[in-house]
């Protein structure tokens, strides 16, 4: 009987497990799916070495990037992303580091396209937020990083005035801020230069309607959540893990 799981820090929130357990469920799979909340990225070994029967871990915040030093090798994808959110354990111990975070991000937007024009504001400079990048510069998109400190990359929440928001047609989520339990929580953009124009993309899904999201679609914008994207990107999880 294989074992999968998923770490990260405070992770009672995911649906990671659920998906993975009711899958296994439906193909009446002996594998099981769990939780290893870590207080620091060094646990990791720990887990690994706990559990002879882990196959394969998904990673969530806050350590996509943290968890780079201890793989063994990386995809050239997870490589140009700069962040893991799947790890494969391979047969001789190995770890191997790979993104699927892209192309659930990917697969998802496509049901909203095309907007007015190809540009994005990325709130957030973590792990997730790398991924996004990767996806809008596919697609060709212009995008601006959105962070609480100014960098060369980045421009602050202040900055964004009536003219940079009403230009900026998709503009994805990718903080914590919002997340079960914390729910009353959400970026501080001004909502009120949202138009019906706009996207607003969440990564987060539970709840499956943040403040975020709420105050969009109150602009008439439209809205969604990461549970698509959680869905398709573990189903690439899963993939990896079972080649």
């Amino acid at each position: 009987m294989a074992k999968y799981g998923l770490i990260g820090r405070d992770i009672g929130y995911s649906f990671s497990k659920t998906f993975f357990t009711a899958k296994f469920e439906q193909e009446n799979r002996k594998d099981s799916y769990h939780n290893y909340s870590l207080e620091n990225i060094g646990q990791l070994k720990d887990v690994i070495k706990e559990n002879p029967n882990l196959k394969g871990l998904n990673v969530t915040i806050p350590y996509k990037e943290e968890v780079i030093p201890l793989l063994d090798r990386m995809d050239k994808e997870a490589k140009k992303i700069g962040a893991v959110n799947t790890i494969k354990i391979l047969k001789d111990g190995r770890l191997a580091g790979y993104n699927t975070d892209h192309y659930g991000f990917a697969r998802s937007l496509a049901d909203f396209l095309p907007l007015k024009e190809k540009t994005a504001l990325i709130l957030g400079t973590g792990g997730a937020s790398k991924a996004i990048a990767y996806v809008l510069e596919a697609m060709e998109f212009e995008y601006q990083k959105v962070s609480r400190t100014k960098s060369e990359d980045t421009i602050t929440y202040d900055e964004l005035t009536s003219d940079v928001v009403q230009n900026h047609y998709l503009i994805v989520n990718c903080t914590p801020l919002g997340t079960f339990p914390n729910v009353h929580e959400y970026p501080d953009i001004p909502y009120h230069f949202i138009t019906k124009e706009h996207l607003l993309y969440d990564l987060i899904y539970n709840p499956r309607e943040t403040e975020f999201l709420k105050r969009g679609f109150a602009k008439g914008a439209s809205v969604s959540n990461g549970m698509k994207m959680l869905e398709y990107q573990a189903k690439k999880s899963w993939s990896i893990w079972k080649s």
